[in-house]
């Protein structure tokens, strides 16, 4: 029978942290969901661990090919109404699936929400900084700057990507500040003013510490991506493109800083390429 959510949990050589993530998603008060674990080519003993779950998920080993290609196999492996993620070293309240959904059920109009969440910092509670507030309805000028959702707040309807489409491989990361930005283009987002989700950052394993120098080539290359389609209205291309013009800049200059002449000369470049 099928099942109303399917969580999609990747992983990469997380064994220590997929406990609690795993038994958090156990323990939701909505028990109507399906756990699909893609453990992206882990060489830690991730399987060991995961042996007490078992009869509790579906367990799908690849070889290492990066996040979005993990979600993505999660995705087309999944069955359920609604789809939602959490990453390996996160972790859910237990009431976080019944108030999201009890929304989402109230709310039809909405392919996609997310939630507030509670940072820590090496166990202790962290402050977040005005920028990573959370936003309700048509967030995609929000979206522009850096990654306006957290991946493990969100519950999104199936038929959400059959709309927009998956995580995109070619992104080593921020392959969910892409998705987003794609979503936002045309589709609001519900927000769940309830802090649901809880996640422990500032580890130098996780994607924002390996790319946190230069990360926003990779925002470069969805925004040209995106600019590039002729999707935008022209208020959302006028956005697009004063973003693009920014981080171009930043990150140009930043090559030029250190010695990379033609990258840095490339990026200062780019953006008069789609100015119209």
């Amino acid at each position: 029978m099928k099942k109303n959510v399917s969580v999609i949990i990747p992983t990469f050589n997380r064994a220590a942290f997929l406990p609690k993530t795993i038994q958090s998603v156990l323990d939701q008060t909505a028990q109507d969901f399906e756990i699909i674990l893609v453990d992206d080519g882990s060489t830690d003993n991730t399987a060991e661990v995961l042996d007490e779950f078992k009869d509790r998920l579906t367990y799908i080993k690849q070889t290492n090919q990066g996040p979005a290609s993990a979600r993505n196999t999660g995705i087309k492996k999944s069955q359920g109404k609604f789809l939602a993620f959490v990453d390996s070293d996160d972790w859910w309240d237990k009431n976080k699936l019944t108030v999201q959904l009890a929304r989402m059920e109230k709310n039809p109009e909405y392919l996609i929400s997310h939630t507030q969440e509670i940072w820590y910092q090496k166990g202790k509670l962290l402050n977040q900084k005005k920028k990573h507030r959370k936003y309700h309805g048509n967030i995609f000028k929000h979206c522009l700057p850096l990654c306006a959702v957290s991946l493990s707040t969100v519950v999104a309807r199936r038929e959400l990507f059959d709309r927009v489409g998956c995580f995109d491989e070619d992104l080593p990361c921020c392959e969910d500040y892409d998705l987003w930005l794609r979503i936002s283009i045309q589709h609001p987002f519900l927000l769940i003013d309830q802090p649901l989700t809880l996640k422990d950052g500032g580890r130098t394993d996780q994607l924002s510490m390996i790319y946190a120098t230069g990360i926003d080539k990779f925002r470069i290359q969805s925004l040209i991506k995106m600019i590039g389609k002729e999707i935008l209205s022209p208020e959302q291309r006028k956005l697009a493109l004063q973003e693009l013009k920014k981080k171009c800049l930043i990150y140009g200059n930043g090559c030029l800083k250190h010695g990379k002449t033609d990258e840095g000369t490339h990026y200062l470049a780019l953006p008069e390429k789609y100015q119209v």
